[in-house]
Order: C-alpha cells, then sequence, then structure tokens
C-alpha cells in the first residue's frame, strides 16, 4: 500500500558517542543470553528476559547493542513508519533498534528495505514486539539479525504509524529505555539496564566460569547432586 508524505518533520536522533564500549559489547558477546539474564535478576533485582515468543527469525546469530527504541500505535492514515525509518538512518553504529506495536501480530513492523537500511548503517540488529515480514529475502541477501514475536506478510500502512522514538517502552512485556543494551541469541532476549551493565557483565562473567567448572565437576564425579552440592547452583 502506497502512503501519503505529508511533510512530517522528526527532529534527527543525536548521533552521540556510545558510553557502551567495544570491550563491554566484546564481553557480553562471550557469555549467554542465560547467564545474562540470572545477572539481571541478581543485580537489578527484576526480570529482564523477554517473552518467549520473541525469538530469532533469521539466523542463529548473536546481536548485542545498546537500545534505540520505537512505539507504534493504532492509525487509520497511511502514513510511513517515520520514527523507525529516522532511526534507521540516523542511530549510531552498532545499535539495537526495538519497536513495541503492543504484541500485535498481525502486521509485520520489518521489512527487507528496513534491513537494507539497516545493514548499510552498521546497525547490530532488531527487536521487535510485532512481526517481521520479507523473511526468504532478507536469510537470502542478509546477514542482519531479527529477533520478534511473529512473521506476517501484513503492512502496518494504513493501519499502524510510529508515535515517537527514544522513550521508554515496552516489548516482550519488559520495559526498554533508551541506552538499555539488549542482548539475544537463541535462548532469547535479554533488556540490561544501563545503569547496571557493567555489574550485569561481571556477574555472568562469573557465572559462567562457575557453572564451566560446576559441570567439569560433574563429569569427573559422574554425579549431578555432587556438582549442586559444591556450588548451590541449578
Amino acid at each position: 500500500m502506497p502512503f501519503k508524505n505529508e511533510g512530517m518533520k522528526y527532529g534527527p536522533l543525536r548521533k552521540e558517542a556510545a558510553l557502551i564500549t567495544k570491550d563491554i559489547i566484546d564481553g557480553f558477546m562471550k557469555v549467554a543470553s542465560a547467564s545474562v539474564a540470572d545477572a539481571v535478576e541478581q543485580v537489578a533485582g527484576k526480570r529482564g528476559h523477554m517473552d518467549h515468543s520473541i525469538k530469532p527469525r533469521i539466523s542463529d546469530k548473536k546481536i548485542v547493542g545498546p537500545a534505540v527504541t520505537v512505539q507504534e500505535g493504532p492509525t487509520d492514515e497511511a502514513l510511513p513508519p517515520q520514527h523507525a525509518l529516522d532511526a534507521i538512518d540516523e542511530s549510531p553504529e552498532g545499535s539495537v533498534i526495538v519497536i513495541s506495536i503492543d504484541a500485535e501480530t498481525n502486521v509485520a513492523v520489518w521489512g527487507g528495505l528496513m534491513t537494507a537500511g539497516a545493514e548499510a548503517n552498521n546497525l547490530a540488529g532488531a527487536v521487535l514486539d510485532g512481526g517481521v515480514r520479507d523473511v526468504t529475502e532478507i536469510r537470502r541477501d542478509s546477514g542482519f539479525q531479527i529477533f520478534a514475536r511473529s512473521v506476517s506478510p501484513g503492512t502496518t500502512v494504513g493501519h499502524f504509524k510510529t508515535l515517537s522514538s527514544n522513550e521508554p517502552i515496552v516489548c516482550g512485556s519488559i520495559t526498554v529505555n533508551p541506552g538499555d543494551l539488549i542482548v539475544a541469541d537463541l535462548d532469547g532476549v535479554v533488556v540490561v539496564p544501563q545503569a547496571h551493565i557493567e555489574a550485569v557483565l561481571e556477574n555472568a562473567t562469573e557465572i559462567e566460569l562457575r557453572e564451566a567448572e560446576q559441570a567439569k565437576l560433574i563429569r569427573e564425579t559422574k554425579s549431578l547432586r555432587a556438582g549442586l552440592a559444591k556450588y548451590k547452583r541449578i
């Protein structure tokens, strides 16, 4: 469906220097989302993992990067998803675009053209509380990773529009603030609050080290109970 261009103007997203360093990104790439989810609960005292239905739709590629948020809502007008388009072109390299549409699964908030733009701008990935389409095209032509609640051929044009960007949203039942860190792999999507990123990384890394030791002990003793008794963790 074509959309009307009514001359809408939005202020550009600021390309500020990222507060999240390459070392932090590399550190989170080395730990599983399960360890990160446990660490978020321990450090922040709340659940950080999104609903299980938000899953990888393109490949098994892991993504880590700061969130750039977009909110969508219903409309009768045929309008482009302007805030999302601006976010794709104007966000810093390595960002993860996170789009909320209140768990609407019968339309796609992302497709092949948006993927081309995101890949051209070196974004890390996208996380959608709605659908993605053009999956065959994206798998064939792109290495860009997308986590989505559904796959749908339906368009948002004439049904939904973008309402805002870089404001707090809810995606997969979890509040996502701009600048929170997204860690997503085959186990799911975890949101690390920006204020706790370093502490969560330290905690998650320790969890992984202890679990490796625990697994080694279980194999050596041939006893799961022995490993649980020593490390007090399951």
